[in-house]
C-alpha cells in the first residue's frame, strides 16, 4: 500500500476515533444528568413523605391524605421511569465506549503499518547507502591498486 494512501487511512481512522471519542463524551454527560435527575426525584418523593408525616401529625382528611398518597404514587413512578432512562443511558455508554474502543484499534493498528513502513523503507535506504559506500570503496581501493602495481 502506498504511504499517501496509509497516511489518508490514519487520517479517516483519526476523525473516526475522533467523533466516537465525542459521541462517548456526550452518552456519559447524558447519563449523568439522568443520574442526577433521580436524585432530584428522589429528594423530591423524599421531601413529600416528609410533608405527609408532618400534616398527619396535626390531623388530616381522608381526601388530603389519598391526595398526598397519590402523588407519592407518581413519584414513584417517575422514580422507576428514571432508572429505566438510568439503564438505557448505561447501555448507550456502552455501546459508545465499545465503538471508541475499535475504531481507536483500527487507527492503531493503521499507524503501526504505517511506522513499520516508514522503518522498512528507511532500513531499504540505508543498505543502498551502504551498498553505494561499498561500491565507490571497492572502486577507490581497485584504481588504488591498479595505479600502484602499473
Amino acid at each position: 500500500m502506498r504511504e499517501s494512501a496509509l497516511q489518508t487511512l490514519i487520517e479517516i481512522a483519526a476523525k473516526e476515533s475522533d467523533d466516537a471519542a465525542k459521541a462517548l463524551g456526550r452518552a456519559i454527560h447524558l447519563h449523568a444528568e439522568a443520574e442526577k435527575q433521580l436524585e432530584l426525584l428522589k429528594q423530591y418523593r423524599n421531601d413529600y413523605v416528609s410533608r405527609l408525616e408532618e400534616n398527619a401529625k396535626s390531623g388530616l382528611s381522608i381526601a388530603r391524605f389519598t391526595n398526598f398518597q397519590a402523588f407519592i404514587n407518581k413519584l414513584d413512578a417517575a422514580v422507576e421511569g428514571q432508572i429505566r432512562i438510568i439503564l438505557d443511558a448505561q447501555y448507550k455508554v456502552t455501546l459508545a465506549k465499545t465503538f471508541w474502543e475499535s475504531c481507536e484499534q483500527k487507527r492503531l493498528s493503521y499507524k503501526t503499518l504505517n511506522d513499520r513502513s516508514v522503518e522498512a523503507a528507511k532500513l531499504k535506504e540505508s543498505k543502498q547507502d551502504q551498498k553505494q559506500t561499498d561500491e565507490y570503496a571497492s572502486r577507490a581501493y581497485f584504481y588504488r591498486n591498479k595505479k600502484t602495481s602499473q
